[in-house]
């Protein structure tokens, strides 16, 4: 006997009639932050952004799930595409969904987190990436709860400000100020820094 909802209907005639677009849905992206240490302490790779939105600014590499990939499949692929790296299997670290935090759609993105040898990978930007290359990244407490990130390349400077928060928020730490990172990775970065201490 099959089963049936309040409705009467059994699952197969409730999926005849489903309409997806009943709900709004949000698009799905994947970003790497890998990261190597050396004994100078961590390098994360970034990409500069060849296309709007945030056009020249850094970031993970990243972009957006297919529709028949999983987040992590995407994660590997937008890693490779965007930096030529093969290889790695990066691991979830924690999906972000503020609203407005893309300023194209409603995007949600899935953050994930590798940690490998930089002397072992050839690194080449490819896709929509114009430029690819590792930050030397530093992380320093102002004041409670308060970290100032500071990332370097070849004279290159990145800067943010983030707030620790136990707000039930988008993730543990808010953006108080940010100079040349895209989107809201500098949290991003926060948040894995944090993690990599945690395996220390």
């Amino acid at each position: 006997m099959e089963l049936r909802d309040k409705n009467g209907l059994t699952e197969q005639e409730f999926l005849a009639s489903y309409n997806a677009g009943d709900f709004p849905r949000p698009s799905m992206t994947a970003d790497v932050a890998i990261f190597s240490r050396d004994q100078r302490g961590w390098k994360v790779l970034l990409v500069r952004r060849g296309g709007h939105p945030c056009l020249g600014q850094w970031a993970m590499p990243g972009g957006f799930v297919g529709p028949k990939e999983t987040i992590g499949r995407a994660a590997a692929r937008e890693l490779e595409e965007e930096t030529g790296i093969t290889g790695l299997v990066p691991e979830q670290l924690f999906t972000y969904s503020q609203p407005g935090r893309d300023p194209r759609t409603w995007v949600m993105t899935t953050a994930h987190l590798v940690v490998a040898d930089a002397s072992q990978l050839k690194v080449q930007a490819g896709d929509d990436a114009a430029d690819a290359g590792w930050f030397r990244i530093e992380r320093r407490r102002e004041d409670e709860g308060v970290y100032a990130l500071r990332l370097e390349k070849g004279g290159e400077l990145l800067t943010a400000k983030v707030l620790r928060t136990t707000a039930c928020d988008d993730g543990p730490y808010r953006i108080m100020e940010n100079s040349g990172l895209a989107f809201d990775h500098a949290k991003i970065l926060a948040l894995a820094l944090d993690r990599l201490e945690e395996r220390k």
